[in-house]
């Protein structure tokens, strides 16, 4: 089983409008709200330079 992350819980909140954007982009990502919010956040730290690029797996011999 795959462990699970801690994950820390908090209050957003958007504008009607900026909610209806970010429902409709989530929903042709296949993705919930959340995980939307969670991917751009990310996202936006990788790009800024404030999140390491994930290490490459482990090569087998």
């Amino acid at each position: 089983m795959a462990k699970k992350e801690a994950t820390k819980s908090f209050l957003l909140r958007l504008d009607p409008a900026t909610m209806e954007m970010v429902e409709a982009w989530a929903a042709q990502e296949f993705r919930s709200v959340n995980g939307q919010l969670q991917w751009i956040v990310a996202e936006a730290l990788r790009r800024h330079g404030r999140k390491p690029k994930s290490p490459p797996p482990p090569i087998s011999e």
